[in-house]
């Protein structure tokens, strides 16, 4: 397995896909329940190769990533053969990112001294995918990539 199987909730989200991925194995909902019971090894394994599917389906379309601390941002751009990275660091007491009210804050004073920013890139030192899946199991989430681009165009 290249990545971690499914939730129940993510495959209770995906059955329609699930059934067609089992279908195109010609395994229908009886021979499914009968594989559940009787092979549970198998149906585990028809699980995890439909999970690596999935996930490699969401990380190839994955292009920007968000990770929120309480004093830290960390934007992600990952590109083909590279990986960009802006990190944003809140050197004032009182404000938590994870607080909306504060993160309006640093919005409004995106220039203020108490901010600082910084930015990167590296190659992926391994697949794309996987770096990208090490990410999210850190706790980043694929984002629409306004905020990066925002920053990196501040930044810049």
């Amino acid at each position: 397995m290249k990545y971690r199987q499914l939730t129940k909730e993510q495959f209770e989200e995906l059955h329609l896909e699930f059934a067609t991925f089992l279908a195109a194995q010609q395994i229908d909902v009886k021979e499914w329940e009968i594989i559940k019971k009787e092979k549970p090894e198998v149906a585990e394994e028809e699980m995890n190769v439909f999970s690596d599917v999935v996930w490699d389906r969401v990380l190839s379309k994955a292009t920007y990533l968000e990770h929120f601390s309480e004093k830290t941002i960390n934007l992600f751009r990952c590109d083909a053969e590279e990986i960009h990275r802006i990190v944003v660091k809140i050197n004032k007491s009182t404000i938590n990112l994870l607080n909306p009210d504060d993160f309006n804050w640093f919005v409004d004073h995106s220039q203020d001294e108490n901010i600082e920013y910084f930015k990167g890139q590296k190659p992926y030192t391994k697949q794309r995918n996987s770096e990208i899946f090490d990410l999210i199991e850190k706790g980043s989430v694929v984002s629409d990539g306004k905020l990066y681009e925002a920053l990196f165009k501040l930044i810049s």
